[in-house]
């Protein structure tokens, strides 16, 4: 199944104009980094001294999650443009087997994601701040995290791949919905609820460094601590491959 899949990933430049990107965005954004200026200073070096730039990468680098998830449903949708799901029923292929083949396309994703993380930080980390290399190793559970929120993410997408059928309209939702559609159902919601919807729980995995200083200056966001929050990002991904499935099991081709 695996070398069905990579037969039809490593020929598409579209991965990788995307993966390339996506990769791209994120060297881009913490190199410029160190030059913000916060209280008439510039941070400098302290954004990417270990252990603390491991938070930072993982902050920075969930803003970008979009993009392999926009991949994930370009895929999926092209599977249906093109017949080729069709095809693979008719070869033999169960619908449990067509989605654990998206399923290994989502994790390839996510393994991408984490080596574009974890390359920028001991690039960035050793030439920036070499004096805390001996700590490169310690704090690297903020990648894990990481790692878990871009699953979260990728099984939304494909969710959506498989419900909608088209790239353009599932796209849409996509960044619709992350952007606009549950931040907007969450603020009426009350706090005790609000930190439950999918991509708030995601989002909790990543939290803005330092974010417990800035709460005592502006209030609580009401979020969960990014360990409270695993069990519930995994449940997530769970039920939105465990829809993909039933929707690809009940419908027609």
């Amino acid at each position: 199944m695996l070398q069905l899949e990579l037969r039809k990933l490593l020929p598409y430049r579209t991965v990788w104009v995307i993966l390339l990107l996506h990769a791209a965005l994120l060297v881009l954004f913490v190199s410029v980094g160190g030059g913000v200026v916060i209280n008439g200073q510039k941070i400098g070096s302290s954004l990417y001294a270990f252990p603390g730039l491991w938070k930072n990468l993982s902050y920075v680098a969930s803003y970008f999650n979009l993009l392999p998830g926009i991949l994930l449903i370009i895929l999926i949708t092209d599977e249906y443009q093109f017949r080729t799901f069709r095809q693979q029923v008719i070869n033999g292929s169960s619908a449990a087997e067509l989605v654990q083949g998206k399923l290994l396309v989502a994790v390839l994703l996510s393994l991408f994601a984490v080596l574009a993380v974890l390359a920028t930080g001991l690039f960035f980390g050793l030439t920036k701040a070499p004096e805390t290399a001996g700590q490169a190793t310690t704090g690297l559970q903020a990648v894990l995290l990481y790692a878990v929120q871009t699953q979260g993410y990728f099984a939304l997408a494909a969710l959506l791949g498989f419900l909608i059928r088209k790239s353009g309209p599932a796209i849409l939702v996509f960044l619709l919905y992350a952007w606009m559609v549950e931040p907007v159902l969450r603020y009426p919601t009350p706090d005790d609820i609000d930190r439950y919807f999918p991509t708030k729980v995601l989002s909790s995995l990543t939290p803005l460094p330092n974010e417990e200083v800035m709460a005592t200056m502006t209030g609580s966001t009401g979020a969960l601590l990014p360990g409270e929050a695993v069990p519930f990002a995994l449940a997530y991904a769970a039920l939105f491959w465990l829809l993909s499935y039933l929707l690809l099991r009940n419908r027609d081709l």
